[in-house]
């Protein structure tokens, strides 16, 4: 198998359009392996009906105290997660910032791709609190409209 191989190819995420071609566009090798960490982390586990395994519980730790305790276990666990999902990658090690930021925990996740023998990096933002426009939502405001 050539050098590579292992990497392999897929359509580019979030979904784009090769401007040149109209076609889909396709993320390979290294960027491949990053995009599919992040779908991963952005993948609630039991969302997707034919692989309820795949993905990670990080959005249970939305509106968790975060104390060292629950950083410590969200980091295992995804550590975890990510080592039993992404077969491409080896020596996981995750960190985050020491202090929480504006609602918002930064979660660094250092990695070895197998295949090439090389370190990479992605760094997660991850918000503790719903946004603005979850919480400007009310049911009240919604039943006026309708009338």
């Amino acid at each position: 198998m050539p050098k590579g191989d292992f990497l392999g190819a897929g359509m580019k995420f979030p979904p784009q359009i090769n401007r040149a071609t109209g076609r889909f566009a396709v993320s390979s090798q290294e960027e491949s392996v990053r995009e599919s960490i992040y779908l991963i982390l952005m993948t609630q586990q039991t969302e997707r009906f034919l692989r309820p395994d795949f993905g990670s519980n990080l959005m249970s730790y939305t509106f968790m105290d975060i104390n060292a305790t629950t950083i410590n276990m969200m980091i295992r666990s995804l550590r975890d997660q990510i080592t039993s999902q992404e077969p491409r990658v080896r020596d996981v090690e995750i960190t985050t910032d020491s202090e929480v930021r504006d609602g918002c925990l930064m979660v660094e996740i250092d990695y070895v791709i197998r295949d090439s023998n090389t370190s990479d990096n992605l760094v997660f933002p991850f918000y503790l609190e719903a946004s603005a426009e979850e919480e400007a939502y009310e049911p009240e405001q919604y039943e006026e409209e309708q009338e």
